[in-house]
Order: structure tokens, then C-alpha cells, then sequence
């Protein structure tokens, strides 16, 4: 397994994560991990919700729905849904 240094840290930050770990039960360096795991799983987390649902049924196919026939809007029906 790989390791890296930070360098230069600030230490408020530092010391947030700290406290942000022991909270938690863990170490400050498993705190680290989580929260790098989780930052760059939502980077592959899909950006587009309606294109994802798209493709995730693209493949099952679609159907045609038949067409609504529509009255045209009456005034009063106008009026009264301005109100």
C-alpha cells in the first residue's frame, strides 16, 4: 500500500481533522482515507440524473404512448386558473 506526506499543512486544519477523527474512532490517517475515498466517488457519481436513468433503461427498450387529444382553453377556465 501506498503512502504520501502532506507538507505544509495548516494547522487549524490539521487540528480539525484531529478532532474530526477521534469523534469518529479513528486515526488520523484512516480519517484521511475515508475522506478521500468518498471525495473521489462522487466524482464517478453520475452528473446528470435524468441521462443516467436514460441509459440505466436504454437497453430494455421504450414504448409509444398515444396521443392526448386536448380541448382548446376556454376563458373561464383561463380566469380561474390565474386565481
Amino acid at each position: 500500500m501506498a503512502s504520501i506526506t502532506i507538507q505544509n499543512l495548516d494547522d487549524a486544519l490539521k487540528a480539525k481533522l484531529r478532532i474530526r477523527a477521534a469523534r469518529l474512532g479513528r486515526s488520523m490517517e484512516e480519517e484521511v482515507q475515508v475522506i478521500l475515498k468518498n471525495v473521489l466517488a462522487q466524482e464517478d457519481a453520475p452528473k446528470n440524473l435524468g441521462y443516467s436513468i436514460h441509459q440505466r433503461f436504454a437497453d430494455i427498450g421504450g414504448f409509444d404512448l398515444s396521443p392526448i387529444e386536448k380541448e382548446p382553453i376556454r376563458d373561464r377556465d383561463l380566469i380561474l386558473w390565474f386565481l
